[in-house]
C-alpha cells in the first residue's frame, strides 16, 4: 500500500554504499581481501524498508538496549516517468552503529522509524544543477557534519545512469546518493533526548528528535 502522507516514499527507497571519497579511501584496502578480492564495479546498493519511513517534524524512537545510534545526512532522488528524475528530498538515514558496509545488516539499518523524510520534494529539471549542494547535518543545534556532493565517487547523474544500466526505478522509487563520514571513519550519534536538522540550500529542512521506545 502507498504512503498517503505528503513527502514520504510512495515506492522502493535505495541507497548507495561507499559513494563519498573519504569513506571509500578508508575502506579501499579491505576490499581486496577475501571474499571479493577487488573493488566493486557498479553502485553498491541497501534498501531502506517503508517501516523505516519517519516525517520531518516526527519523533524517531531508539529500540530497548540501544543508547545511541549514528545519523547522516543523504539527498535522495525521487524517480518520475520513464526512468527520469522528477525531484530530490533531504533523508536522515539512521543506523545502529556496525562495521561492515559491503552487506549492511538488515536488523541496524532498518528499525522502525529509522529514515527521517524531508517534508517537501523540489523538482529538478536538471542534474547538472546538484553537484555543488552542500548539505549540514545539527545535533542540537551544533553543526557535526557537512555534506558535499562534490566529493561523491559517482556524482548523481552517474549513479542514476549506473543504477539504471541493471535494474529499472519506477516512479516514487527514491535513490539516496549516500551519506560521507566523518575524518575518522564514523557518523555522528545521538541519544534520546537530541534533535536532529538537516539543510540544505532550496530545500526545506529535515528535523527529527530522539526518544526512548516506549516499553
Amino acid at each position: 500500500m502507498m504512503n498517503t502522507i505528503p513527502g514520504l516514499p510512495t515506492g522502493t527507497v535505495y541507497g548507495a554504499l561507499l559513494n563519498f571519497r573519504r569513506e571509500y579511501a578508508l575502506w579501499e584496502p579491505r576490499m581486496k581481501e577475501a571474499p571479493y578480492r577487488a573493488p566493486p564495479q557498479a553502485p553498491v546498493l541497501y534498501i531502506k524498508t517503508a517501516n523505516t519511513f519517519t516525517a520531518s517534524g516526527n519523533a524517531i524512537a531508539l529500540p530497548p538496549g540501544v543508547n545511541e545510534v549514528e545519523v547522516a545526512a543523504s539527498l535522495g532522488l525521487v524517480a518520475g516517468e520513464g526512468g527520469t528524475v522528477a525531484g530530490a528530498l533531504l533523508y536522515n538515514d539512521v543506523s545502529i552503529p556496525h562495521e561492515s558496509f559491503y552487506r549492511p545488516p538488515v536488523r541496524f539499518r532498518n528499525v522502525d522509524g529509522f529514515l527521517g523524510v524531508g517534508s517537501a520534494v523540489l523538482p529538478l529539471g536538471d542534474l547538472e544543477a546538484l553537484p555543488t549542494l552542500v548539505l549540514e547535518l545539527r545535533v542540537n543545534g551544533v553543526l557535526r557534519q557537512r555534506t558535499a556532493l562534490a566529493d561523491l565517487v559517482r556524482d548523481v547523474a552517474t549513479l542514476w545512469t549506473d543504477v539504471a544500466a541493471f535494474q529499472s526505478m519506477r516512479p516514487g522509487d527514491v535513490m539516496m546518493v549516500g551519506t560521507d563520514c566523518l575524518e575518522d571513519g564514523s557518523r555522528p550519534r545521538v541519544r534520546a533526548g537530541d534533535a536532529v536538522d538537516i539543510t540544505a540550500p532550496g530545500f526545506a529542512s529535515l528535523v527529527n528528535h530522539f526518544v526512548t521506545e516506549a516499553a
